[in-house]
């Protein structure tokens, strides 16, 4: 006596074991989404603070007996600027911080702003610190640093281009 056999049954369903197929798949994330952005709509809104993210951008230029360095500091005033010049380095660092008041019946408001720069500067050669002048003028400051040991110009020479 043979055994009935059992038809074996393949499955064409890419998601097997979700019986109900990806419409049901995709119903039930849309309700976690909006179930999830309705629970946290309750919450207030805070913002994330935003840090200024001021580069200061430097220029060093080798005028063969000093360096002369300009710093764009847009905002900054010159007696909120640091200065400390070592033998081979520069550091610049300054702060700016701005509050403005607005009363009016019943409404207050106070705003607060700040920028701050800060940046080290190496320096190919020793310069001497004690003879450097700095100079703030429309938000670009310019240093001039003397070198210990002035750099001799090179002399050039012309080159036919072929």
């Amino acid at each position: 006596m043979d055994k009935p056999q059992k038809k074996s049954e393949v499955s064409n369903e890419i998601s097997p074991y979700w019986k109900a197929g990806w419409l049901e798949m995709d119903r039930v994330f849309d309700n976690f989404r909006r179930d999830l952005e309705r629970s946290l709509s309750m919450f207030p809104h805070i913002g994330v603070p935003s840090f200024p993210t001021s580069a200061m951008s430097c220029d060093i230029i080798d005028e063969g007996d000093k360096f002369m360095i300009n710093a764009n500091m847009p905002g900054i005033q010159k007696d909120e600027i640091k200065l400390n010049i070592t033998e081979n380095s520069v550091e610049i660092s300054a702060q700016h911080k701005e509050e403005t008041d607005e009363k009016k019946k019943n409404y207050v408001r106070k705003e607060r702003r700040e920028t701050s720069y800060y940046r080290t500067l190496s320096l190919p050669e020793k310069v001497s610190s004690s003879k450097a002048k700095a100079k703030m003028n429309n938000g670009i400051l310019n240093i001039e640093i003397p070198k210990v040991t002035p750099t001799p110009k090179s002399k050039g020479s012309s080159i036919p281009v072929q």
